[in-house]
C-alpha cells in the first residue's frame, strides 16, 4: 500500500506502508545506529517521535522479545529504506512488520532515507505525518498544529511505585520513561530498587530512606516538567542524586542551570564522548533532543561531546550529585562506559 511522509516544511516523500496502517503524526528524527532497532522502537525516550533509521536494511534479525527496553514500542512511526521480510537469526521470534502491526505502529519503507536525514540535519527536526490517504493543505496544517508532546513523560511513567529486592545499596528510581537495561545494570550490582512514577512527591521518596536517588531518562522537553523540578529541588542536599539523559537535564534545571533544544539531536550508538577527569574518549549510545546549555553554579563539567562540545556529564563541587547526558547502559550500542554505574554507587 502506498503512503507518504509529509514534513511541516512541505517536503513529501512517497513510499510503501507496512505495519499498522493508520495515519500517525509526530516529530521526525533520525538514528544513526547500524543495529539495535528493537531497543530503539521500545525506548520510551522516543515517545511522540517518528524515527528514521539511516542504516538501509532493517529487520534482518527479526524481533526477539528478550531485547526490548519496555513493554511495547513507544515510537509514533518507523521509517526505513528497506525492511527485511525474511529475518534469519536463531533468537528471532517474529518479523518486524508483524511486531509493528501487533503494537499498532505504522511503518514507511522505500523512501530515500539519506535525503530525509540531510533535510533534518540541515533544517532541524520537524513535525511530520505518515499519511495513508490524500490530505488537503488545510488538513495537513490542522493535524500538525494539533500535535504536541508536552505530556510525553506522564504517558510512559508507571502508574504506581514498585520494589525490586536486592542485598546491596537501596536506590530510589524516579521513572520518567526508564530503559530496562538501566534497571538491569543496578540489579547486576545487587541493588535494591524502589521505582517511583514521575509525579511522586519528595516526602514519599525520602520516606523509604534510600542510599541514592536516580533520575531516569525519558521523552520530551525538561521544561515541561516544572512540578518535577520543584520536587528535585526539595531533595537536593538530603540524599545523593545521580541521573541519565532527561534526569541529567532536570537536575541541571533544579540547580539553576538552563537547557535548550539541539537542532537535530544526538541519536545513535556511535557518539564519542570525552571523560575530562580521566582524559579518555568513549563511544557511547545517545538519544536526546535537548541538552544542558548553561552549567549550574557549583557544578563542574566531567564529560563533553567530541562532535559538538556540548555538556555530557557534570558533578557538584560539594554535594554528592553526578549526572550524564549519554546512556551508559547502551542497548543498543557499545558498553564502553558501563563503569558509570559504579561511579554512581561510589558517591553514596
Amino acid at each position: 500500500m502506498k503512503g507518504k511522509l509529509i514534513l511541516e516544511n512541505g517536503i513529501i516523500f512517497e513510499g510503501n506502508l507496512f505495519g499498522y496502517l493508520e495515519e500517525s503524526v509526530g516529530e521526525v528524527v533520525f538514528n544513526t545506529g547500524m543495529t539495535g532497532y528493537e531497543e530503539i522502537l521500545t525506548d520510551p525516550s522516543y515517545y511522540g517521535q517518528i524515527v528514521t533509521m539511516t542504516y538501509p536494511l532493517i529487520g534482518n534479525y527479526g524481533i526477539n522479545l528478550e531485547d526490548v527496553e519496555s513493554k511495547s514500542p513507544k515510537v509514533k512511526g518507523f521509517i526505513v529504506r528497506e525492511k527485511c521480510d525474511y529475518p534469519n537469526n536463531f533468537r528471532c521470534e517474529m518479523d518486524l512488520e508483524g511486531y509493528l502491526k501487533q503494537n499498532k505502529i505504522i511503518g514507511l519503507e522505500g523512501i530515500d532515507t539519506r535525503a530525509l536525514t540531510k533535510i533534518l540535519r540541515n533544517n532541524g527536526t520537524m513535525k511530520g505525518i505518515i499519511a495513508t490517504d490524500e490530505l488537503t493543505k488545510t488538513q495537513i496544517e490542522e493535524k500538525l498544529a494539533q500535535f504536541n508532546n508536552n505530556d510525553a513523560v506522564m504517558n510512559v511513567t508507571p502508574k504506581e511505585s514498585y520494589t525490586i529486592e536486592g542485598t546491596g545499596e537501596h536506590i530510589a528510581i524516579i521513572d520518567f520513561g526508564i530503559k530496562q537495561n538501566i534497571i538491569r545494570s543496578f540489579v547486576q550490582r545487587n541493588c535494591k530498587l524502589t521505582v517511583f512514577p514521575a509525579n511522586v512527591k519528595s516526602k514519599e521518596i525520602l520516606k523509604v530512606n534510600p542510599d541514592l536517588i536516580f533520575l531516569s531518562n525519558g521523552p520530551g522537553d525538561p521544561n515541561d516538567l516544572q512540578d518535577v523540578i520543584i520536587m528535585i529541588k526539595e531533595i537536593i542536599g538530603k540524599k545523593p542524586i545521580v541521573g541519565i539523559c532527561l534526569g541529567h537535564q532536570l537536575l541541571a534545571l533544579a540547580l539553576g542551570g538552563e537547557t535548550a533544544k539541539l537542532k537535530f539531536g544526538h541519536r545513535g550508538c556511535n557518539h564519542p564522548v570525552k571523560d575530562i577527569e580521566e582524559n579518555k574518549v568513549y563511544i557511547t549510545s545517545q538519544n536526546h533532543g535537548y541538552y544542558v546549555s548553561k552549567l549550574p553554579q557549583d557544578m563542574v563539567v566531567t564529560h563533553v561531546s567530541v562532535n559538538d562540545e556540548t555538556i555530557e556529564g557534570m558533578r557538584h563541587k560539594n554535594l554528592p550529585i553526578f549526572s550524564v547526558q549519554f546512556h551508559p547502559e547502551a542497548c543498543p550500542g557499545p558498553k564502553d562506559i558501563d563503569v558509570i554505574f559504579d561511579k554512581f554507587l561510589s558517591i553514596i
